[in-house]
């Protein structure tokens, strides 16, 4: 695998709480605790072991039921004033669900403009390179399924903005696709949106794989 990575590269991890991983924010960002308990801190200590001579380093900014609205809104803190080297971005699912159990939808157009206002804002004030990765709906259930009407448009603009932005691409969607051909969706992600242990390894390799593919 080709790793892209410079010596001393900060990577941020930025979303939802896929991304959140019930980190400890009142902890230091060194603390193995502020990286939460999914896909980043895995690759944090498969990164951190094996390119120990890199001395990469990682934050955790993604916060429970954020939306592309919320992320907007904190941009700066959460971003910009950060200045990572790399910028991993997983937001839409709640997009989404808020449609479903709170008739709060996001129109897809409002989506483009809100996640293309991030991409630029990284552009222009961050030396960042950017990843992009598609958010997932697993069909636990019928409830779960009708909700693909909304989530596969918000996935195409996602991978659309990416190819503008020169963004690397993680579709996360179709690796947990093809991995509910091992075992059934609920192994992956127990409700069809929050990953188990499995699912956030999956993603963890997913995300490998595409950077250094």
């Amino acid at each position: 695998m080709n790793i892209p990575f410079k010596e001393n590269d900060l990577i941020l991890f930025t979303g939802d709480s896929i991304t959140d991983g019930t980190r400890n924010r009142e902890c230091r960002f060194e603390d193995p605790a502020a990286l939460g308990a999914g896909y980043v801190s895995i690759l944090a200590g498969k990164l951190g072991y094996e390119q120990a001579g890199l001395n990469l380093g990682f934050r955790n900014t993604g916060i429970s039921g954020d939306r592309s609205c919320d992320l907007l809104a904190r941009w700066d803190a959460d971003c910009i004033d950060i200045q990572p080297d790399w910028l991993s971005i997983l937001v839409g699912v709640n997009n989404t669900w808020r449609r479903y159990d709170a008739n709060d939808p996001t129109p897809d157009e409002t989506f483009e403009s809100e996640c293309r206002q991030l991409l630029e804002r990284v552009k222009g004030g961050t030396a960042a390179k950017l990843v992009l990765c598609s958010p997932f709906l697993l069909h636990v259930n019928e409830n779960i399924a009708r909700m693909r009407e909304d989530l596969d448009p918000k996935i195409g603009i996602l991978r659309q903005l990416a190819g503008e932005h020169g963004a690397a691409w993680v579709d996360f969607d179709a690796a947990f696709s093809a991995a509910c051909d091992r075992k059934p969706p609920a192994y992956w992600a127990f409700d069809g949106v929050h990953p188990t242990i499995a699912g956030h390894a999956l993603m963890a390799r997913t995300w490998l794989e595409a950077i250094g593919g």
